[in-house]
């Protein structure tokens, strides 16, 4: 029984082996040695089950046999096999062994059947805060892009192109690589970097799914990723960008609006635009004691529209309109990144004191459109708004209760009802946004998007 468990192992080092033949082939020869591959370990199970019938325990056959049938979906994948989970993949091994040699089968055949799966895990990306000031002048060199800003969350990784004038901003979970929002940098670069990227992420093992893509730029994905044929494009919501120079809060349909900054004014609250690299240390401290009031951590969630790294000056070119009552006391506070060479900014989250007037969000919107009349601003972006058209219509169909109802049970992360019905104060609707993902692998791509979003991950550099 030990040699033939030996032999199994050989046999499972034997397919892993195959990997580099798979590598070195051409796209043609590829897929015939994967097969080849997926129906030797196929004949194995068969022959294995035969045995069982026939009184004969080759359990251990059947576990080296799916261990097989986890290598041969990497090779398909494409992944490349990392020293760490070869090592870890050799360890459990061991440990396969010898549960079946203290006569614990049920455990040998989990560890040995598991080693094809960790040998061909995914590996991770990293982030790259190296990265920082070159991303930084790419976010600057963007132009007509509300998301740009968001490219220099400290969790993400970076693809350039092979002159450094256009990235993709990416983060990896369960093998999908997730890119966030539209590249950055010179446009006439876009079309080669994504088909640049798509080979990259193949010869990785990864898939692809984007978040926040761009009309334009979810056709280019759609045409470019030669890697990755199939990704469906389905809208997800509306950016909200004010264009300075015609934006004029005038007529009925800005009453709200107006109603909401004269309940500030009637307060005493005034507002102020500053830098953020040039806030004081007491300052900063008080800015952050509001964020400490709600409880919510200092931004240790979000990926594609939101930042990390609150007022501490990390990020190149941010602004902070700062919002006092009547005593001088901070009652809330913006950050705004840049990009489109100065002319264009893009809100983070905002913050209020739990006993701030109502309006106090709107009033430091219009004051820094104000502000942007003076500095040569033209855009400024407030915020992505998901699925406006579902809330806007009373008269939905079954269909559309249905998402209306499911879009509410994600109430405690965001409210988005809500965040709409600020967001239609400002008559700002503009371009549509869309997630890019394959059907065949909608639930692990909606997991790694949700995840990347929502669950709080740890401080980065």
């Amino acid at each position: 029984m030990a040699e033939e468990r030996q032999t199994a192992a050989q046999s499972l080092t034997t397919l892993a082996g195959y990997r580099q033949a798979t590598f070195t082939a051409t796209p043609a020869v590829r897929p015939i040695l994967t097969a080849a591959l997926l129906l030797l370990s196929a004949a194995l199970v068969y022959e294995a089950g035969l045995a069982t019938q026939e009184g004969v325990d080759h359990s251990w056959f059947v576990a080296a046999s799916i261990a097989g049938l986890f290598v041969v979906r990497g090779l398909h994948l494409r992944r490349p096999i990392t020293l760490p989970h070869l090592t870890i993949a050799v360890f459990v091994l061991a440990a396969a062994n010898a549960a079946y040699r203290v006569s614990h089968p049920g455990f040998g055949f989990v560890f040995l059947a598991s080693t094809g799966f960790i040998l061909m895990l995914a590996q991770p990306s990293r982030p790259q805060p190296q990265q920082l000031y070159r991303v930084a002048e790419l976010v600057g060199r963007t132009e007509r892009d509300p998301l740009a800003a968001f490219a220099l969350h400290s969790s993400k990784s970076y693809f350039f192109n092979t002159n450094s004038s256009a990235a993709i901003a990416y983060r990896t979970r369960f093998g999908i690589a997730v890119v966030a929002g539209d590249p950055i940098g010179e446009r006439a670069a876009f079309a080669e970097l994504i088909s640049e990227f798509s080979d990259f992420t193949a010869n990785n093992g990864w898939r692809i799914a984007v978040l926040g893509a761009g009309p334009e730029m979810a056709d280019m994905w759609r045409r470019r990723a030669i890697e990755h044929r199939g990704l469906h494009a389905i809208p997800v919501g509306r950016d909200v960008v004010i264009e300075v120079d015609s934006f004029a809060m005038v007529g009925r349909k800005f009453r709200n609006l107006r109603q909401a900054v004269s309940r500030t004014h009637n307060f005493g609250v005034t507002t102020e635009v500053v830098s953020e690299a040039t806030l004081s240390e007491p300052l900063r401290a008080e800015l952050l004691d509001i964020v400490d009031e709600w409880q919510h951590g200092r931004q240790t969630r979000g990926f594609s529209m939101i930042l990390d790294h609150l007022l501490d000056g990390r990020n190149p070119g941010m602004l902070v309109v700062i919002a006092r009552d009547a005593d001088g006391r901070v009652a809330g506070f913006q950050r705004y990144g840049v990009s489109g060479r100065g002319r264009e900014l893009s809100l983070d989250v905002p913050w209020r004191r739990k006993d701030a007037p109502n309006g106090l969000d709107e009033r430091m919107v219009l004051d820094l459109v104000d502000y942007a009349r003076t500095q040569g601003i033209q855009r400024v972006s407030l915020a992505f708004a998901p699925f406006p058209e579902l809330f806007a219509d009373k008269d939905r169909s079954r269909t559309a209760t249905l998402i209306y109802a499911f879009v509410h049970l994600g109430d405690p992360l965001i409210r988005l009802e809500s965040l709409y019905r600020f967001l239609r104060k400002f008559r700002a609707l503009s371009d549509q946004r869309f997630a890019l993902i394959r059907w065949r692998e909608v639930l692990l791509a909606a997991a790694a998007l949700l995840t990347l979003e929502f669950v709080p991950h740890r401080k980065e550099y």
